[in-house]
């Protein structure tokens, strides 16, 4: 099963780090967090993966091109112009990097990675974390026979929210004002290849987009996630989420 991560925006909240590099190469722990949620998917066995590349895309394909020299002992022989790698820790990924655009909406960029997906797949942003039980997921969706499936998350009120009912959501809802808790998307997506028909142009956002559509049609389910999950909007996000992974107990390092 193939795992299409959005890596394209801007990342302005967080410019104190995006003007250098994309947010998804924001590091935690000496490494992006787009590495971090690879991982997740990893340990679930999941290591194909499509990251559609927009903003400073060229520094994304150049980690990754380059990833087997940073991860591996190496003895270079200038002379002969060769290079050896010794005690290789790469991973098993098979990774497509997509240009699809500056400006393209959330949206816009699955529509333009559709010849690489024929069969269900998983989709996620590139700056959020958790220690989300993938195969869970992927049972719930299977369960409901729905076009998609999305983990929501229950946090205190920051971003808009979902109505559920029945284990379907019904609508969304702006972020809502006060403390009370609410159920928001947390990304970690199952899609079937049939999202594409909820797709308009190319600015289309996803949130508002094919998951307004899909949850009118009553055709979005939502495997409800307790554990931990945070996005990292914010250089307080990527100071609170390096402060975990430097105590030792990062809660989304499912891997050994």
């Amino acid at each position: 099963m193939k795992v299409v991560i959005l890596a394209g925006g801007f990342g302005t909240r967080i410019s104190e780090e995006s003007h250098l590099k994309p947010k998804p190469m924001v590091e935690i722990g000496g490494m992006p967090i787009l590495w971090h949620i690879m991982k997740i998917y990893s340990h679930y066995g999941l290591n194909d993966f499509i990251i559609c590349c927009g903003y400073k895309g060229y520094y994304i394909k150049e980690y990754f091109a380059n990833y087997l020299l940073h991860m591996s002992d190496v003895t270079i022989d200038l002379q002969n112009s060769t290079i050896e790698t010794h005690k290789n820790s790469a991973e098993p990924w098979r990774i497509s990097l997509v240009d699809t655009g500056l400006e393209t909406g959330t949206a816009g960029r699955l529509q333009k990675i559709k010849p690489y997906l024929d069969d269900t797949f998983c989709m996620t942003y590139g700056d959020g974390v958790g220690d989300v039980n993938i195969t869970a997921l992927l049972d719930t969706h299977k369960k409901s026979a729905s076009h998609a499936t999305v983990t929501g998350i229950d946090i205190a009120a920051r971003f808009g929210s979902m109505v559920i009912e029945n284990s379907k959501v019904k609508k969304f809802k702006e972020k809502p004002r006060g403390n009370n808790k609410s159920l928001v998307n947390g990304g970690f997506f199952v899609l079937e290849p049939t999202i594409f028909d909820f797709i308009g142009s190319e600015q289309e956002y996803f949130e508002n987009g094919p998951l307004e559509k899909l949850s009118i049609g009553n055709q979005l389910s939502v495997y409800q996630h307790e554990g931990f999950w945070s996005a990292m909007d914010t250089l307080k996000d990527q100071r609170y989420l390096e402060g975990l992974w430097q105590s030792g107990k990062a809660p989304w390092k499912v891997w050994t």
